[in-house]
């Protein structure tokens, strides 16, 4: 079986990487409910080369250049677009909207963010509200997956820290974060991708898959993990050494103050019923991924 008549469906972050590997897991899941895959990919090494052994055909490129979307959305009818958290989103967005609109898409499945908004308090999440208005705009069935932080996220700062320390500008312990696993991200967008195309009430589609105090985090993780609020002006610097991007470590440093100033209560922390409407099944828990993870 296969999307619309036979159409391969286009995924971008098909490689995967360490802000969730949202597109490697849509790749792998709707692979294996037999859909024809056209694998999107900035470099062919062997993440391409996994890929292919998946069943996907896989096309390399660059998302910010037209020519490249224009080849790989050639005869394609539905799509996954995600962009890591770096410069270019727009760029990507615009030539991905504007492939998708002269193919005439009939749905694109794009990743935002939870509080995407064109006031909202991190430079990304504005980005991700103007991303949204323009697949919009471009008439392609866009479905908007505003989802909170990613279970890999976290895991990516305890790893940083040895294992032995989560520091975080985050305030007191008490500070609450809506976090959801990366793969039921991808689960959701699989679904909204496969046949048959799932009916949508909304363009805006609500993720997180578990509330947790960052003392609950720790506690999650265990290890004799703990949690220390550093002040923000060393964690940038600490950020700069570890991530190498300034986009990455502008965007946190505004999401960790949002976190801080927000403190234990917020209407958009809440578990969403979508994650289990279109994924599938529940959804995963905190404990689950580090058991996962370590097992």
């Amino acid at each position: 079986m296969s999307g619309s008549g036979g159409a391969p469906i286009l995924v971008t972050g098909a490689a995967g990487g360490q802000q969730g590997s949202t597109g490697r897991h849509v790749v792998r899941l709707l692979r294996e409910r037999g859909h024809a895959v056209r694998a999107f990919v900035h470099t062919d090494d062997e993440r391409a080369a996994g890929l292919r052994e998946l069943g996907a055909e896989v096309v390399v490129g660059d998302l910010r250049e037209i020519t490249d979307v224009l080849a790989a959305m050639r005869g394609v009818r539905r799509a996954f677009f995600t962009y890591p958290v770096t410069d270019g989103l727009l760029e990507a967005t615009g030539a991905f909207a504007a492939a998708a609109r002269q193919e005439g898409l009939e749905r694109v499945v794009e990743v935002s963010q939870l509080a995407a908004a064109p006031d909202a308090g991190t430079p990304r999440m504005r980005q991700h509200w103007v991303a949204e208005e323009v697949f919009d705009w471009a008439e392609v069935g866009a479905v908007h997956l505003r989802a909170g932080v990613f279970f890999e996220n976290l895991d990516f700062l305890v790893r940083a820290g040895g294992g032995s320390e989560l520091a975080m500008p985050l305030g007191p312990p008490e500070t609450v974060l809506p976090l959801i696993a990366g793969e039921d991200v991808a689960r959701v967008g699989a679904g909204l991708l496969a046949d048959p195309l799932p009916v949508v009430s909304s363009p805006l589609v609500l993720l997180t898959g578990q509330v947790l105090s960052v003392a609950e985090v720790v506690e999650t993780f265990g290890g004799g993990l703990k949690y220390v609020d550093v002040p923000p002006v060393e964690w940038r610097e600490r950020a700069m050494s570890l991530y190498g991007d300034a986009h990455v470590v502008a965007h946190l440093d505004k999401l960790w103050e949002l976190f801080r100033l927000i403190g234990a209560h917020h209407e958009l922390y809440r578990v969403t019923e979508a994650i289990e409407g279109f994924g599938g099944r529940e959804p995963g828990t905190l404990r689950e991924f580090v058991r996962g993870r370590s097992g």
